[in-house]
């Protein structure tokens, strides 16, 4: 794909950029005034794209037009390819450093039995522990419906075992055939 172009995917009505914008390098500058900034960061002056090009040369550097908005638009000179690598290490850095927050699901019946329900108890603090949010439901199935009042002592329950290492985001709330609350990690460890 040719240097400096953007490809745009749209996607439910929105636009994602693919590729990040590339900068402008040596040749490609063809602005009539630029200002230079040398390799160590002192400012060098106003002065024509082919002048800075020849210093850059003469150095053994690239010529980086890092701020196109600016009047004059501001150039630097640096070894591009060291940049580019340094960059590419620290978004490296920084996406091995991040944790997605997931959102786990636990699933019970009304009529859950208590080894089933400490199971699920167990394994709703372990995705809480690993950070996660957890979402718990409960499915009612046919005449079940009449009896609602049991799946929120449930959940109520459910909430109250795990109240040490979380938070009740959103009380029970009934939606259709299944009502659920939320659980979120607490902060401060």
């Amino acid at each position: 794909m040719p240097e400096g172009i953007r490809v745009l995917y749209f996607l439910n009505g929105g636009a994602s950029t693919i590729s990040k914008a590339v900068h402008e390098l040596n040749e490609e500058i063809r602005d009539k005034e630029i200002r230079l900034i040398g390799d160590d960061g002192e400012q060098l002056g106003i002065m024509s794209a082919d002048a800075a090009l020849a210093i850059a040369d003469e150095k053994g550097l690239d010529l980086v037009k890092i701020s196109p908005q600016a009047t004059p638009p501001v150039c630097k000179l640096m070894n591009y390819g060291k940049f580019r690598f340094e960059q590419g290490k620290r978004e490296k850095e920084a996406k091995k450093n991040q944790h997605v927050v997931e959102i786990k699901e636990i699933r019970m019946s009304p009529g859950i039995d208590i080894g089933d329900f400490n199971t699920k108890l167990k394994n709703a603090q372990k995705f809480i522990a690993d950070g996660n949010r957890v979402k718990v439901s409960v499915r009612f199935r046919g005449r079940e419906m009449a009896h609602t009042d049991i799946g929120k002592e449930l959940l109520e329950r459910f909430a109250d075992q795990c109240a040490e290492t979380a938070n009740l985001d959103k009380g029970a709330k009934l939606e259709g055939r299944m009502m659920s609350i939320f659980l979120s990690p607490k902060t401060g460890k």
